[in-house]
């Protein structure tokens, strides 16, 4: 399949880390995750707390009471949880989920891309990343190599092509996730704790075939700008041969840390970066970091949940100047229902980032870290910086009380400029004994963030921290 590519790297660990990152990566900051599958007809989970919460009281208790609503198959078999209860309730006890492919494939038959590829570029996603295949091994593309357990396991349009597609004549790039360590119709269910998990990924020669198959099929077809791995990978599928294959094809393609079963065994793995999930890195770090998670608690879409259950408009803007702050992209996760719609409660999110995004985007894209990610005004309220060139960019989390700022870890320079991102002209700024102080006029409360431009880059007050 790749014999017209020509590898420029060696496939070993060693040859593929010297790669650097490419910047398109590095500049992008947001992109948009994309659930969907069968698991989104039956679309349900309980809702009220986090994975992270439940694992806390030990991952038994997790998997039981797992709030991913594309984990629906796997809770089913629990004869205790409330998916079990809800499922028997709905559809009946002798409902199998395997009934769910072909009212996914019947839903889709009208869906059309075009909306999700307006919304998503709206948000200001410079990326795209479909889940291709979730646990539940279904595949959204019509593939040469189906599935050996389940028949018509797979979509028979081509909807991973046609968003593909759709997504690059808008102007992002398109990423492809796949569950390379799980894939229940080879090992089964349930998973119940880690040590089950570890378990259920298939390492025979069959499941290693298949999987490298389609990674290649997908590289192939789609030529990905992301290769999204999950769950680990079978190791006689020989991950770092697909890797410098995929590079061959894909010269500024990345790659993320999931090719080993949970991404903390990063070190052990080539990856351009790593993938915290539905959690914020404490500092910056010079490695690329990418952190996912849902506008709810779940990723695949949970009717269950309510607009209560969904991170604010203000939330999401401080979460994504929170990463970007600390060297990391945001890859925030849309559920859509079966036929392909995107609810609105996650809509209206996505346009109010967005909306946040028109008048401050230069203080996110493309930017780089600073001397320090974060500080805290007098008044306690949070501030996170990044810089472009010699341009440092304060982004103020939430509108000042009475529009008063005080940066305190700032050192001005003689010709130091400062302009609110939005307004024209200067703003009248002092410089303190501990920083700069000054009033943003007519700024009013509910503004989710404010991003002051502070030219030259001045540089950190003696004995300032740098972390």
């Amino acid at each position: 399949m790749y014999d017209r590519f020509v590898s420029r790297h060696a496939p070993t660990k060693a040859a593929l880390d010297e790669r650097p990152l490419p910047s398109w990566f590095a500049d992008a900051k947001l992109g948009i995750f994309v659930h969907w599958g069968p698991y989104s007809v039956p679309a349900w989970a309980p809702t009220g707390f986090s994975l992270t919460d439940l694992a806390k009281q030990g991952w038994d208790k997790a998997f039981a009471g797992n709030p991913y609503a594309e984990w629906y198959w796997n809770t089913l078999a629990f004869p205790e949880s409330a998916t079990r209860a809800h499922h028997d309730a709905t559809y009946g006890r002798d409902f199998p989920y395997e009934r769910f492919a072909a009212m996914f494939r019947a839903a889709t038959r009208d869906w059309s891309p075009d909306p999700w590829a307006r919304l998503f570029a709206r948000a200001g996603a410079r990326y795209v990343v479909l889940t291709t295949k979730h646990h539940d091994g279904f595949l959204l593309w019509p593939s040469e190599h189906a599935s050996p357990r389940l028949r018509d396991w797979q979509s028979e349009r081509d909807l991973v092509g046609e968003l593909t597609r759709t997504v690059r004549a808008s102007g992002m790039r398109m990423g492809l996730y796949y569950s390379g360590g799980i894939d229940w119709p080879f090992e089964g269910r349930p998973v119940r704790d880690i040590a089950g998990l570890v378990k259920a990924i298939p390492q025979g020669p069959d499941y290693a075939r298949y999987a490298d198959a389609h990674w290649r099929e997908l590289i192939e077809r789609y030529a990905p700008s992301v290769l999204w791995n999950d769950i680990g990978y079978p190791k006689a599928a020989e991950p770092l041969r697909l890797m410098a294959d995929y590079y061959a094809r894909v010269p500024d393609g990345v790659v993320n840390n999931r090719f080993t079963t949970f991404g903390y065994e990063a070190s052990e793995q080539h990856h351009d970066f790593t993938t915290p999930e539905h959690a914020v890195l404490a500092d910056a770090v010079p490695g690329k970091w990418e952190a996912c998670r849902g506008v709810g608690s779940s990723f695949g879409w949970n009717r269950a949940e309510t607009d209560a259950d969904l991170l604010s408009v203000e939330k999401l803007v401080h979460l994504l100047v929170d990463v970007v702050a600390k060297n990391g992209n945001l890859l925030l996760n849309v559920g859509p229902t079966g036929d392909g719609s995107i609810p609105w409660p996650q809509a209206e999110r996505l346009l109010g980032l967005g909306g946040w995004l028109d008048v401050n985007s230069e203080a996110i894209f493309g930017t780089r870290p600073w001397l320090r990610a974060a500080a805290t005004m007098g008044d306690g309220q949070e501030l996170r910086f990044t810089r472009k060139a010699d341009v440092l960019y304060a982004i103020v989390l939430g509108a000042p009380a009475r529009g008063r700022v005080r940066i305190p870890v700032l050192a001005a320079r003689a010709n130091t400029r400062i302009e609110l991102l939005g307004r024209h002209g200067p703003l009248p700024f002092t410089s303190e004994a501990n920083g700069l102080e000054g009033t943003l006029p007519g700024v009013g409360a509910g503004a989710p963030a404010l991003a002051l431009r502070i030219v030259p880059e001045p540089g950190l007050h003696e004995g300032a921290p740098r972390a």
